[in-house]
């Protein structure tokens, strides 16, 4: 299990920096971390529930939860879900991908990351 060796809470650009003993290093961007977080209110025991309006969403705290995890909270009111070690870096590895498949459900979903913008669409 990859257990970050530093880990900085950039607030200003709203990141969280993960560092690891091989050298690799990782620039999580609040937004993705509150729409992928692993809490029963997001994962929605089993049947995921799509996170809309996070664009400006930050993290305000960032603290240990034992050995094991993170405990992240977000300014939206969000804490609940605890961030493994192994999540965090399958996060960081996947983001690319994790990324692209949230942005395609919230287009297929008529939703957006704007919370100041609301999809209407039409049918003929």
């Amino acid at each position: 299990m990859p257990v970050p060796t530093t880990i900085k809470l950039h607030k200003a650009s709203r990141l969280l920096e993960l560092g690891y003993n091989d050298g690799q290093v990782f620039q999580l961007p609040a937004e993705y971390l509150r729409v992928m977080s692993p809490s029963a209110e997001v994962r929605g025991h089993g049947r995921p529930v799509l996170q809309t309006g996070k664009l400006n969403v930050a993290l305000v705290n960032v603290e240990a939860a034992g050995r094991y995890a993170l405990k992240l909270t977000f300014d939206d009111g969000h804490d609940s879900g605890l961030y493994s070690w192994d999540y965090l870096f399958q996060l960081a590895n996947e983001y690319s991908r994790r990324w692209q498949d949230y942005l395609d459900q919230l287009a297929a979903a008529g939703a957006s990351r704007d919370p100041e913008v609301s999809v209407v669409r039409f049918t003929p």
